[in-house]
């Protein structure tokens, strides 16, 4: 005991002594640490749903303290002045890259913070439609749960990474470039969406498991169902037009992204295929990313919603009642060739789409193979699609940070979204309408509208709109030719849509 009471003094007075030290040497460190802890408040969440403004690193107005003493060309970690003495404010990201900042305008001019507190609970319907009612699960829980993460204020889990203190040099253009400098981590969605998103990688693995979940048999016993998917397509087209006149009225709609690129990445909505949505929105205006993928996914959700209303309304309930022959049984070597002709069709043909439907073939063929590539394909559909389908949701769903998602902009892209839906829908049905004009062997209208490419999602509710008129006429097979067709559709007007605008 006598031993550990004087171990207990030693300590003590070693402690006493270093704090002295500390004190002689560096007197201002305790008030500094004490002015730290006072200033803990104005890190809380509920500080940051204070805020008016976003954050000086995304809109460039910092302090005048945080920035250099002013003359042309001086520069820090937050921006520069430009030759004319302008500050231009900003960060450099990880690899020495300046990053100007832009304006911020939230809808009707409500402060930042209140715009992160009012997307809040607009997430949390989004998880209680998938929770509570069931719609699309896998979809709404990671939408709601990224907008959720990314309207947190003060959390920094999408913020980009950062270097500072490293030395800046100006480059001819006038814009500056660091080097040597300490990078300052991101937040981790910053990372999924960098790695999965900004590559292109998560969206072409997501087709290779919708590939190795697919039957390309309904389709390949009835070709003519190709023709119901490419009607589909025309919702893709009206949007696009929409999305210009849209810019046309309205200059500067779209910001400093060029009108065109702009239009092809909203008419994508009109297909119902997330995937191919986002890929062809991160390569031609990914600031739209974050609502154009909420319009997509969101629409994909409510089909069940949607669709039933339009197709009662164009169809009669003769046409609704019209009973279509069962379809052939297609041989394996059918299956097999398939996803091979597609791919080499689409090599000669367009090679832009050949990335999505390469994939989407990929995984169809390793699922018709059979036994002895069945672990791949059984990863493709199960764990491969399920992992990236959490990461996607995650990363694309930060971009519903309340200066993306609350504005004028996002408003216009989800109506004109939800038309090109509808859209697609309705010229489904229409043209499987025509189709029985000339056709001896009658269409079931109500399969056209699962020509839009929710799969398998627009085959079920086109099948149980016809079971609710007849309980005994199940089409849900015949539904599926136009379903699938309407995914390779789809991707084909991506391709054709990034080819032109690139």
């Amino acid at each position: 005991m006598k031993k550990f009471i004087i171990a207990m003094l030693a300590c003590a007075g070693a402690f006493a002594a270093f704090a002295g030290e500390c004190q002689a040497e560096q007197p201002s460190k305790a008030g500094t640490m004490l002015k730290k802890v006072l200033d803990l408040g104005g890190d809380m969440g509920i500080a940051g749903f204070c805020k008016a403004e976003a954050p000086a690193y995304i809109t460039g107005n910092f302090a005048e303290k945080d920035k250099p003493a002013k003359a042309p060309y001086a520069a820090n970690r937050n921006g520069y002045y430009d030759a004319n003495g302008e500050w231009v404010g900003g960060y450099f990201d990880e690899n020495g890259q300046f990053v100007k900042g832009h304006k911020v305008v939230t809808l009707f001019g409500m402060p930042y913070g209140v715009g992160q507190l009012i997307m809040i609970p607009l997430c949390l319907v989004m998880m209680y439609l998938a929770i509570v009612k069931g719609f699309e699960p896998l979809l709404l829980l990671p939408i709601g749960f990224g907008g959720l993460l990314a309207n947190c204020p003060l959390a920094g889990v999408t913020a980009p990474a950062m270097m500072h203190d490293g030395t800046i040099t100006f480059l001819a253009s006038g814009i500056p470039v660091m080097q040597g400098g300490i990078i300052e981590p991101g937040g981790f969605l910053y990372y999924f969406f960098h790695f999965g998103i900004d590559t292109g990688v998560f969206p072409i693995m997501i087709f290779m498991g919708v590939g190795a979940m697919t039957d390309f048999g309904p389709l390949i016993a009835n070709p003519r169902m190709a023709l119901l998917g490419g009607a589909a397509q025309f919702g893709i087209f009206f949007a696009l037009f929409g999305a210009l006149a849209l810019a046309g009225l309205i200059p500067g709609f779209f910001g400093d992204i060029e009108p065109v690129k702009a239009a092809a990445s909203i008419g994508i909505i009109g297909g119902a295929d997330g995937p191919t949505a986002i890929w062809l929105t991160s390569r031609l205006a990914p600031d739209l990313l974050g609502a154009i993928a909420v319009a997509a996914y969101s629409y994909m959700a409510l089909v069940p919603i949607i669709q039933p209303p339009i197709m009662n309304a164009l169809t009669t309930e003769a046409e609704r009642k019209i009973k279509m022959p069962q379809l052939r049984n297609v041989t394996k070597i059918e299956k097999i060739c398939f996803p091979l002709v597609v791919l080499l069709l689409c090599a000669c043909l367009l090679p832009s789409a050949v990335p999505l439907l390469g994939a989407l073939m990929l995984g169809n063929l390793a699922k018709e193979v059979g036994p002895s590539v069945s672990r791949i394909a059984d990863t493709m559909s199960n764990a491969l699609i399920n992992i990236v389908t959490i990461m996607l949701g995650l990363s694309v769903w930060s971009k519903l940070a309340c200066e993306k998602f609350l504005s004028g902009t996002t408003l216009g892209i989800l109506a004109l979204g939800l038309c090109a839906f509808c859209v697609g829908t309705a010229a489904g049905v229409i043209m499987a309408k025509i189709m029985n004009v000339f056709s001896k062997d009658k269409v079931n209208p109500l399969i056209g509208s699962a020509g839009v490419s929710a799969v398998p999602m627009a085959a079920r509710v086109s099948n149980k709109v016809s079971l609710s008129n007849d309980p005994t006429n199940f089409i849900l097979m015949q539904a599926m030719g136009p379903n699938v067709s309407g995914v390779i559709g789809s991707a084909v007007v991506a391709g054709v849509l990034y080819t032109l605008c690139r």
